[in-house]
């Protein structure tokens, strides 16, 4: 396991703990709009080692019986099947992943709101499929000058037009399957709503980063601008927050220029702003829970490195852009490193040159590098996976068998002869089935299985850029995995 730096459990306390002052703040009644990945954030696993993926999710679980949900889905994306990039589906079906994963937790999933909505065709069908699945839905209306001509936004034909929508809990997240969805414009109608009858209510906002209390070239901060890189966000010093309290934090770009449009909202809403500065509207308390400041700036620096070769492979591929590159090669600059820190880089190229093949470099745990090797019976990354856990399980070096050759051939050949495949070579996942297979009879297989744990936050490094199967066997174990931005024919096709 690598180095830790983050206290989950004091982090589930304290937020969970802060939320609740808030909701108290405003008299028992808060809209907290969610910002960022509710479920599996990866990102913040990395940056901040020690955080569970799933860490949000179960501090809201934990206030299960005072939460309520409302997904936020703008009908042009529903109209043009708008698709989550991470996870390939579409805005509408994540709605109902969404929905299903919130009833996993059981946290109440009170309904659905469709914001500028304007009769699409696809958002009525949505809206009917929800309906019958007997899940409540309301619909949000394209407002004219929004968000800066305040006096017919906070009117009776701004956001007294959209539907008012019902809560029971003292607790409103309000979530969406990814930017653009109209959260803050859904919290604030319902603070509009809620004043007209006569209902004490406040806004606030979840965003973990950039961390308000980490200074401004963090690299914690500096990671959460290359995440953003092909966005252009850029964190600012919160010069509301400093004004008003002589502080320095930490804000982005887009939070601090809508600033002075929201407190005037609140202003007109409820005849004051609660808040002084867009730090002031954060309830993140992820700062406090940092007790290892080295082991987070080194997760964080590896995670810049990280996003460099992700936006050249997807540069390479098709998918990317110069500009988002050259953005990232300055926060490299800013934060002083090179792909040098990563040790995988240079061992994985080297032994690709010395052996003319694609090669593939774990370093374990305790530092020890492990390669991979093309041969004709695996791929590199799926030859790394089984050298790394040899080495975990300490089940002996080269020569060392865990999958006997008779059982990797008839994987082959139904590969080739009816799947169709033309290349042999078994990917890493078929790798770790035919392990599991063999561990019933082989003691070593056994113990290198037990050992796939360990390779959560390993580094790994590729010399070309991986197959589909094999990337996502990598990411599913947790490995922190990067490629060099070439492929390993020149062919102009490529899965």
């Amino acid at each position: 396991m690598a180095r830790q730096g983050f206290d989950n459990d004091q982090y589930l306390k304290l937020q969970s703990q802060h939320i609740q002052e808030r909701i108290a703040q405003f008299g028992g009644k808060l809209y907290l709009e969610f910002g960022g990945k509710l479920f599996d954030d990866f990102h913040a696993s990395r940056v901040l080692p020690g955080f569970e993926p799933d860490s949000k999710i179960r501090m809201l679980a934990q206030m299960k019986d005072s939460a309520e949900v409302i997904i936020a889905i703008n009908a042009a994306d529903i109209e043009k099947n708008k698709v989550r990039g991470d996870l390939g589906i579409t805005y509408d079906s994540d709605v109902l992943r969404l929905i299903d994963a919130f009833h996993s937790m059981e946290l109440y999933v009170g309904s659905v709101v469709v914001t500028q909505y304007s009769g699409q065709p696809a958002a009525d069908a949505f809206q009917a499929r929800l309906e019958q699945l007997g899940i409540r839905v309301y619909c949000h209306y394209p407002i004219a000058g929004y968000p800066h001509n305040i006096a017919h936004i906070v009117s009776d034909e701004g956001f007294g037009k959209n539907q008012y929508i019902e809560t029971s809990r003292p607790l409103v997240v309000v979530t969406a399957p990814g930017p653009g969805s109209g959260k803050m414009a859904t919290c604030l109608s319902q603070l509009y709503h809620e004043h007209k009858r006569g209902i004490t209510a406040g806004y606030a906002k979840f965003e973990t980063f950039p961390i308000w209390n980490l200074p401004l070239k963090h690299p914690v901060n500096l990671a959460y601008e290359a995440a953003t890189a092909d966005l252009d966000d850029v964190n600012m010093i919160d010069p509301f927050h400093l004004q008003a309290y002589g502080e320095t934090t930490v804000n982005y770009n887009r939070d601090v220029e809508v600033f002075p449009v929201l407190a005037a909202m609140f202003e007109k809403i409820t005849g004051e702003c609660p808040y002084k500065s867009p730090t002031d509207m954060g309830v993140n308390m992820a700062g406090k829970c940092i007790y290892d400041d080295e082991a987070v700036q080194d997760a964080a620096r590896q995670e810049i490195i990280r996003r460099y070769y992700d936006a050249l492979c997807e540069r390479r591929q098709g998918r990317g852009s110069d500009h988002t590159v050259y953005r990232l090669e300055l926060l490299m600059q800013q934060a002083g490193v090179t792909p040098d820190i990563r040790p995988v880089v240079a061992a994985a190229n080297e032994a690709a040159q010395r052996t003319g093949e694609p090669a593939m470099a774990i370093q374990l745990p305790d530092g020890e590098m492990v390669i991979g090797k093309t041969s004709e019976l695996m791929g590199c990354s799926a030859a790394a996976l089984l050298n790394a856990l040899k080495a975990l399980a300490g089940a002996g070096g080269h020569g060392v068998h865990l999958i006997k050759q008779s059982a990797i051939e008839p994987i082959q050949t139904v590969k080739v002869k009816y799947l169709g495949s033309n290349n042999p070579r078994l990917h890493s996942d078929e790798v770790l089935v035919a392990l599991a297979a063999s561990a019933n009879q082989d003691a070593k297989a056994l113990a290198a299985l037990r050992s796939l744990a360990a390779l959560n936050g390993c580094q790994a490094h590729c010399s070309v850029i991986l197959s589909p199967p094999d990337e996502s066997t990598y990411k599913k174990l947790g490995l922190q995995l990067t490629c060099e931005p070439r492929y390993q024919t020149n062919n102009l096709y490529h899965r």
